[in-house]
C-alpha cells in the first residue's frame, strides 16, 4: 500500500497542483488573451450551443475552487508567492470578463448556460470579498452587478440550476443592490423540498443517482443559506434570523451526512465510483466533503487527518494520469486522462475546471489540524485491511 504523506507534502501537493490548474486560464485572461491562445475541445455530442460559452465556464468555476484558497492572508512562502500572483491575475480577470470593449468580454448575454457559470463566479466572491471583490475598481463592481442583473432573462430548469438564479441573487442583496426574493425563496423551497434522506437531494422530481447534491447543491444551499443570514441579521429581524439559521442548520447538517458518504468512497488505493453524469468533472465530486472540513465541521469518528490523506491520494491518483492536461497546460477532456468519448453534450473543456472546487480544504490554514496531525488511513483502508472501522446507519435530519 501507498505510504502516507505528512501534511506538509500534501499541502504542497494541493497548492502546486491547484496553481498548476489555474495559472494558464487565469494569466491568459487577466491579459485579455484567453480567447485568442486557448484551443478549447468540445464534446463529440456537442449540442450546437454557442462556443463561446466555454470561457466563462473555465473562468466561473476556477474562480469558485481558487476562492477558499485565495481567501488566506498573504504570507512569504512560495505557497503565498503563489497565491499573490493568482490573486492579481483573478482581480484583473474579473475586469476583463465585463469589459464590453475588451477582447475577452464574456458571453453573459446570449444562451442559458451563462448563469450555471456566474453563480460560481458570484460564489466565489461571497466566499472570498476581501481578496476577490473589495479590491475591484468601481467600474468593474457595477459592470458584475449589471450582468447578473440581466441574467434574470434567464428561466432555469426545475433541478439544480435554481440554485444559480438564486446564487446571483444573493450575490446582489450582500452588495445592498435590489435583489428579487421570490427568486431566491423559490429556489430554496424547491431544493428543501427535494431531499430525499440520508444527506441526498434528488435533482429535481426524480432522484438521480449522480455527484450533483457535491458539484452543486449542499455547498450552494449552505453558501446562499449563509448569505441570506448575514444581510437578514443586518436587520434586526428577530425571527427571520432565527428561521434562517434553523433552516441553515439543517442544510449544514445534511452536507454533513453526504460528506460522510464521500469519505467512504474514496478506495483504499485513491479511486472512486465513476458513476452519473459530469463525472468528467473530477474532483469536484468531493466539493461537499472539502466544504465540510473547511467549516470544521466534519462528522463524528472522521478525523480532519483522514480526509487530508483520503483526498491526498484521490488527488495523486487521478492527476498523475497521462493526458489529464494538454501538451500547453490546459485540462482535457475525460475523467482518468484523456477520454472525450465520455463528455457529455453539453462538456467542453472550459467545463472541466469545476474540478478546482474539490480543493476547497486548501482554504484552511497551515498550521491547523487538517494540515498538521499526523497521516490517518480513511475508512475504506481501514476496513479493507481488518482494522476497526465505524459502522454506519441511515440518518433522519
Amino acid at each position: 500500500r501507498e505510504t502516507l504523506q505528512d501534511g506538509a507534502a500534501d499541502r504542497q501537493l494541493w497548492a502546486n497542483l491547484l496553481y498548476k490548474i489555474a495559472e494558464p486560464v487565469l494569466q491568459n485572461l487577466s491579459a485579455g488573451t484567453l480567447q485568442k491562445n486557448w484551443r478549447v475541445e468540445y464534446s463529440p455530442t456537442w449540442d450546437n450551443r454557442d462556443k463561446k460559452v466555454a470561457y466563462l465556464e473555465a473562468f466561473g468555476r476556477l474562480m469558485m475552487g481558487l476562492a477558499p484558497w485565495l481567501a488566506l492572508p498573504d504570507d512569504n512562502t512560495d505557497e503565498g508567492r503563489k497565491r499573490q500572483k493568482l490573486k492579481k491575475y483573478a482581480l484583473a480577470a474579473v475586469a476583463q470578463s465585463v469589459n464590453p470593449t475588451g477582447p475577452d468580454y464574456m458571453l453573459w448575454r446570449s444562451q442559458g448556460q451563462p448563469l450555471v457559470d456566474a453563480a460560481y463566479l458570484a460564489q466565489s466572491l461571497l466566499r472570498a470579498p476581501e481578496a476577490l471583490w473589495q479590491p475591484l475598481d468601481d467600474t468593474t463592481k457595477q459592470r458584475v452587478i449589471a450582468e447578473f442583473r440581466l441574467l434574470r432573462r434567464v428561466v432555469p430548469p426545475n433541478n439544480n440550476w435554481l440554485l444559480f438564479m438564486a446564487m446571483t441573487e444573493v450575490f446582489l442583496l450582500a452588495q445592498g443592490e435590489e435583489a428579487d426574493r421570490y427568486r431566491i425563496e423559490t429556489a430554496l423551497r424547491a431544493i428543501e423540498g427535494w431531499y430525499a434522506g440520508d444527506g441526498w437531494y434528488s435533482d429535481g422530481a426524480a432522484f438521480h443517482m449522480d455527484y450533483y447534491s457535491s458539484y452543486v447543491i449542499h455547498s450552494m444551499l449552505v453558501d446562499v443559506l449563509t448569505t441570506m443570514l448575514q444581510t437578514t441579521r443586518k436587520k434586526g429581524a428577530v425571527e427571520a434570523v432565527k428561521a434562517l439559521q434553523e433552516r441553515l442548520d439543517r442544510a449544514v447538517k445534511r452536507m454533513q451526512r453526504f460528506a460522510e458518504f464521500l469519505e467512504r468512497f474514496i478506495s483504499p488505493e485513491g479511486a472512486f465510483p465513476a458513476f452519473g453524469r459530469s463525472i468528467t468533472y473530477r474532483t469536484a465530486v468531493f466539493q461537499a466533503l472539502g466544504h465540510t472540513a473547511l467549516l470544521h465541521n466534519l462528522p463524528e469518528g472522521i478525523s480532519p487527518a483522514q480526509v487530508r490523506c483520503g483526498l491526498s491520494a484521490v488527488i495523486r491518483r487521478m492527476f498523475a494520469q497521462p493526458g489529464v492536461f494538454d501538451r500547453e497546460g490546459w485540462l482535457t477532456l475525460g475523467f482518468a486522462g484523456h477520454q472525450p468519448e465520455i463528455a457529455d453534450y453539453y462538456s467542453n473543456t472550459g467545463s472541466m475546471y469545476i474540478c478546482a472546487l474539490g480543493f476547497a480544504a486548501l482554504g484552511l490554514p497551515a498550521n491547523e489540524p487538517f494540515w498538521t496531525a499526523p497521516p490517518a488511513e480513511w475508512t475504506a483502508r481501514k476496513a479493507w485491511s481488518g482494522q476497526p472501522f465505524k459502522k454506519d446507519y441511515a440518518v433522519t435530519y
